[in-house]
């Protein structure tokens, strides 16, 4: 293992080199496009023995991954904001047709007004669509989570794709110091991807047929049921990770949590600077959801348990809905529960508005006062008067 200082997409490209890839089709859209133009280079530069796909469109970048998967080809690509969106029909089609695609998604803010700065609305947009989710904070846990997602998506107990979730420019276009793993090293945690039935003009099969009422329901429930079962096999990937490399990840992760009555959650890198804020408070702890899809019930509910008071930090809106869509999740998560904190939603970055430490004090004192004064309306803040 060699520690460097590198941007974080092109520590990406490292890790999909790292696990010998076969196919990558892709469209560049800011903040991603770093990811793969390294990966270009290392495809042209002969370091990376691979087909790179240059489509017309982040839709045909995701059709393409679909064959190329479905032929037995490990398969990445990567997008961000507006191009999610564009491939979003397909998005729907790798999951239930169970084709074990990763994708990084530099998160970005939806137009309209343009922005490609990041928040999580295009997280949000996503989310129901049966592909299990990952966030990152660091640049390390991208590389880390790069690796342990085909190893989790190609599982045969899986076969889901799976996307990796970092902030857009706040972490893509950050350069961090990164521990690379030998190649070796991914080869011995890796396995070789070996799809079940790929497509073989020799054995014709049928895939992602037409589906009238009288079965559709009952494949949806069974991709229901699949999805929630694969956070076993996750677990476990994690847990092999860890004895790998020592470094340990959980579905929901906490900070200064024990004693603590009051507790912020969110996701993705922001919580790097909560944890900071919390150092200079009392009483306060911080809990970060990693896994996003399936839902960590359980770990939620232990996490947040013994707090008075829990403050949910949402980074999009979900406009005319409850406000907050993380808040709407964690307060749907934990109702009827006996023992649960009451909940305050605040919506705040949106569009890449940086959230300071002095920011996030606010965000906690004002979140506690809401709590207190029972307002369940989501609150935005950092918003210009």
């Amino acid at each position: 293992m060699s520690r460097v200082g590198m941007e974080v997409s092109v520590a990406i490209g490292e890790a999909v080199r790292l696990c010998d890839v076969d196919v990558v089709a892709a469209y560049p859209i800011t903040p991603q496009t770093h990811i793969v133009e390294h990966i270009a280079d290392l495809v042209a530069n002969s370091k990376l023995e691979a087909a790179f796909i240059p489509v017309e469109s982040e839709h045909s970048a995701l059709s393409s991954c679909l064959g190329a998967s479905a032929a037995g080809a490990r398969t990445f690509t990567a997008t961000a904001g507006q191009g999610l969106e564009l491939m979003h029909e397909v998005v729907y089609v790798a999951s239930s047709m169970q084709l074990p695609v990763v994708m990084a998604v530099a998160n970005r803010a939806l137009s309209s007004p343009l922005s490609v700065w990041g928040d999580h609305s295009d997280v949000m947009a996503v989310r129901d669509t049966g592909w299990i989710q990952i966030f990152t904070e660091n640049g390390q846990e991208v590389v880390d989570q790069v690796i342990c997602a085909f190893r989790i998506a190609e599982d045969q107990r899986v076969l889901l794709p799976v996307m990796i979730h970092l902030d857009g420019f706040h972490l893509s276009h950050m350069i961090e110091p990164i521990d690379l793993p030998e190649k070796e090293e991914v080869e011995g945690f890796l396995p070789p991807y070996r799809y079940p039935n790929p497509l073989d003009p020799a054995r014709p099969v049928s895939m992602g047929c037409f589906a009238p009422p009288v079965i559709y329901p009952e494949m949806k429930k069974a991709q229901e049921e699949h999805l929630r079962a694969s956070k076993a096999i996750i677990l476990e990937c994690w847990e092999e990770f860890y004895r790998s490399s020592g470094r340990r990840y959980q579905p929901v992760e906490t900070y200064h949590t024990d004693g603590a009555r009051t507790l912020l959650l969110l996701m993705g890198s922001f919580a790097e600077t909560a944890m900071a804020a919390v150092d200079e408070m009392e009483g306060i702890g911080v809990v970060r959801i990693r896994l996003w899809r399936p839902f960590p019930f359980e770990e939620l509910y232990d996490a947040v348990k013994d707090a008075d008071t829990l403050i949910v930090l949402d980074r999009a809106i979900s406009f005319g809905g409850p406000g907050g869509p993380v808040a709407s999740e964690v307060r749907a998560a934990l109702f009827g529960k006996e023992k649960r904190p009451r909940i305050a939603s605040i919506i705040s970055g949106l569009g890449g508005r940086d959230i300071s430490i002095e920011n996030f004090k606010e965000i906690i004192r004002r979140g506690v006062a809401m709590a207190n004064e029972g307002i369940e309306a989501s609150e935005i803040m950092g918003v210009r008067e």
